[in-house]
C-alpha cells in the first residue's frame, strides 16, 4: 500500500506541472486551472490502484479534465463583462513587439469561447486530430471542425499576425 502511495506522490510530482499548463490554456484563469488540475488528481487518486499498473494514468488524468472542463460549459453562467481593453504600447523593442503580440494574443484566446478555447488547445498545442478531441470532448468530429474554424477566423481578426497562419484544416489533423 505504502508503494503506491509513493509512485503516486511520484506521478504528482513529475506530471502536475504539465497539467497545469493545459488546463490553464483550457480554462484561460491559473485559479480555474488549478481547480480543474486538483479535481483530475483527486480522481486519479481514486482510481489509482488500476491506473497505476496499466501505465495510463496521465492520459486518464488529462481526459477527467477534459470531461470537467465540458460538465463546465453546460452549466448556466452568469456573464462576466470586464471594463475596457489594456492600453497599446509604443514599440521600444524587439522585445516589447513580441512581449506585445504574446499579450494580444493571450487576450485573443482569453476572448474564445470555454468550447472555442479547448477545441484550441487540443488541435494545436496538444496535437490531437480531430476525431481525437472530438472523442476527448464528447462531441462530434463536425464540431471540432466548426468550433476549429470559428475559433481561427475569430483570432485571425484580433491578431492580425496570424492572417498568414494556415492549418492543415480539411485534412483531418
Amino acid at each position: 500500500m505504502d508503494n503506491h502511495g509513493d509512485d503516486y506522490a511520484t506521478f504528482v510530482r513529475s506530471r502536475s506541472h504539465a497539467l497545469l499548463r493545459s488546463a490553464y490554456l483550457l480554462t484561460g484563469d491559473q485559479h480555474l486551472a488549478e481547480d480543474l488540475v486538483q479535481e483530475a488528481l483527486a480522481r486519479t487518486h481514486r482510481a489509482w490502484s488500476r491506473l497505476h499498473q496499466s501505465g495510463n494514468a496521465e492520459a486518464y488524468a488529462r481526459r477527467v479534465m477534459y470531461h470537467t472542463q465540458v460538465s463546465v460549459w453546460r452549466r448556466r453562467k452568469v456573464a462576466e463583462d470586464l471594463p475596457g481593453d489594456l492600453p497599446e504600447q509604443a514599440d521600444r523593442s524587439t522585445d516589447d513587439e513580441s512581449i506585445t503580440r504574446r499579450m494580444a494574443l493571450a487576450r485573443a484566446l482569453s476572448s474564445l469561447s470555454a468550447r472555442q478555447r479547448a477545441v484550441v488547445v487540443l488541435r494545436f498545442f496538444e496535437d490531437h486530430t480531430e476525431v481525437e478531441a472530438a472523442d476527448l470532448l464528447g462531441v462530434s468530429v463536425s464540431t471540432i471542425k466548426t468550433q476549429t474554424a470559428r475559433a481561427l477566423d475569430h483570432l485571425r481578426k484580433r491578431v492580425p499576425e496570424l492572417q498568414e497562419f494556415r492549418t492543415a484544416e480539411g485534412t483531418g489533423r
